[in-house]
């Protein structure tokens, strides 16, 4: 199978870097939208189950499918705002099953029409650059100020990454990681969890429909997970060359109104067992799309694969894994993300940068977008494209000067 002849040791530690990542820096959020909705741990569970095997199998099968790696997480801020209008709203759990269904249909219709990707087509590359730059960033910081709780263990890693980057370049991260465990493993040992293996069962809620969860519920949740979770994930797609409209060597990228599409399908299929909303993937995707998965872009699929079949075993033993991934140090977590991101922050700021009619605008969306600011319930990565835009508006309108989009 063409599969493993493609898989590396790089590729699948960036796939399990990736969940390490994805799964340990907001797997709370989650578990405290559930019990918003006063869900018991066998509910709890079934949430777990339901994420995992929606993001697996939307992960794995188009990536390879399609050879391209295709990265699909839950919506981070749409968990956060679950837990908040949940909190406030007393609203049931059948309630919440009926919000997400039709927050579902919403982003179905938005991928069937293709409206989301047209939109995303005319934002400039040099803007969706530093759209990705921006959100991998805070990242990329949070990386280095673990130090101030676990200086010895951030050095250790920083100065494995180095070595690994002069002496072994394709497996740097690979490297970083098993060093990093053996470190914790004979200093401050790991945090204890208890763990057991047994197969999760998922619980089916039936939904129930009304105009009050719809607006606290649905509409909040559709609009963060596509200006906040789909709207960078787009930029990742883009930044990293694999965009439709950025074909390499012949092939068609990524058709990203159809990644939104399944997206919506599954989430409308697993709602009911707790899969609030998936959507396309930017800091995990970043991971797994950039050079330190493998040299070869063509191979970097392997890596999603690799994610997405992790995925699936964290759904079927969701508690038992989630135990596992919690047992890391929240700072050694923090670093290695840091550090596998360092080499798409780089690649993302230089196309950012590199043209000078863009350079100002771009500068804006990258601090806005770093900056956090949420307005109206809606995230950073938002406003730092509207920033930007604004800033080509104010700069180039009238001028006569032709605006080079990711397409052109």
């Amino acid at each position: 199978m063409q599969f493993f002849k493609d898989l590396s040791v790089s590729s699948f530690t960036a796939g399990f870097v990736a969940v390490l990542v994805g799964f340990t820096s907001s797997v709370a959020i989650v578990f405290q939208a559930a019990q918003a909705f006063h869900a018991t741990p066998e509910m709890m569970a079934s949430w777990m189950w339901a994420l995992g095997i929606g993001m697996g199998l939307c992960s794995l099968v188009p990536s390879l499918w399609l050879k391209k790696p295709v990265m699909v997480a839950w919506s981070t801020p749409g968990a956060a705002v679950l837990a908040s209008a949940g909190a406030l709203g007393g609203f049931s759990m059948q309630q919440a099953v009926g919000a997400f269904m039709l927050c579902a249909v919403l982003i179905t219709l938005a991928g069937v029409t293709g409206w989301f990707e047209r939109v995303m087509n005319r934002i400039p590359l040099a803007l969706a650059s530093a759209l990705l730059a921006g959100v991998l960033a805070r990242f990329g910081l949070s990386g280095f100020t673990a130090a101030q709780t676990a200086l010895p263990l951030v050095v250790v890693m920083l100065l494995a990454y180095l070595l690994g980057k002069r002496l072994w370049p394709r497996y740097a991260v690979p490297v970083t990681l098993l060093i990093a465990i053996v470190f914790v493993a004979i200093t401050t040992g790991f945090t204890r969890a208890s763990i057991v293996f047994c197969l999760t069962v998922p619980v089916y809620v039936a939904p129930s429909f009304s105009g009050a969860a719809f607006v606290s519920l649905t509409l909040p949740l559709f609009i963060v997970t596509m200006a906040s979770q789909n709207l960078p994930g787009v930029a990742a797609i883009q930044a990293s060359g694999f965009g439709d409209e950025r074909s390499t060597g012949g092939d068609a990228g990524i058709p990203i109104s159809k990644v939104i599409t399944l997206t919506g399908l599954a989430t409308l299929v697993l709602a009911p067992f707790g899969a609030f909303a998936l959507n396309l993937s930017a800091i995990t995707a970043a991971i797994c799309m950039g050079p330190e998965a493998h040299a070869q872009s063509q191979r970097r699929y392997t890596a999603a694969v690799s994610c997405g079949a992790i995925y699936v075993v964290i759904g079927l033993f969701g508690a038992a894994i989630i135990g596992v991934l919690t047992a890391f140090p929240k700072e050694l977590v923090a670093a290695i993300a840091g550090l596998a991101l360092l080499g798409t922050i780089g690649g993302a700021l230089a196309a950012a940068l590199r043209e000078e009619a863009y350079r100002e605008a771009a500068i804006i969306t990258f601090l806005v977008t770093l900056s956090g600011v949420v307005v109206a319930g809606v995230g950073s990565a938002f406003w730092g494209v509207v920033a930007g835009a604004l800033a080509l508006l104010v700069q180039h309108a009238g001028r006569g000067r032709t605006l080079q989009t990711p397409g052109a």
